[in-house]
């Protein structure tokens, strides 16, 4: 029997061919487990969203933010992430392209910080309905 592979909606599939210059330059840095060796995902679905980068474990997610970002989608997004137990910290381009490392030390103290675990959890893929 084959390994069951979850599905990739096309808007994530689009989202991780077009990446920001800052959303590459943080992927670089958090790819491979190369932070402290937390697992991301890049363009992950959470519910109707896409999030930028998700460590499911930690259940963190990293927002990279510019320009083009809609503040009432960004609502929206945290509260539902909110109401299943994951964590939100959003950057802006800027800070990701001239200030690496601060931003690389926020990620890590968000991770290492102790939380408790969401009485409700989203189910993994392959998992549920």
């Amino acid at each position: 029997m084959g390994v069951v592979r979850r599905q990739i909606n096309s808007h994530a599939a689009r989202l991780r061919r077009e990446m920001t210059d800052a959303e590459l330059a943080l992927w670089f840095e958090l790819r491979n487990r190369r932070l402290a060796g937390f697992k991301f995902k890049s363009q992950w679905s959470l519910g109707a969203f896409v999030a930028d980068f998700c460590c499911l474990s930690r259940r963190l997610v990293v927002e990279v933010d510019g320009g083009q970002h809609e503040e009432a989608r960004d609502a929206g997004l945290t509260a539902w992430l909110a109401a299943h137990g994951f964590r939100v910290i959003r950057f802006w381009n800027n800070d990701v392209l001239t200030n690496m490392d601060g931003v690389l030390q926020v990620i890590l103290a968000a991770l290492e910080e102790e939380q408790d675990p969401h009485p409700d959890p989203l189910p993994r893929a392959g998992e549920g309905e």
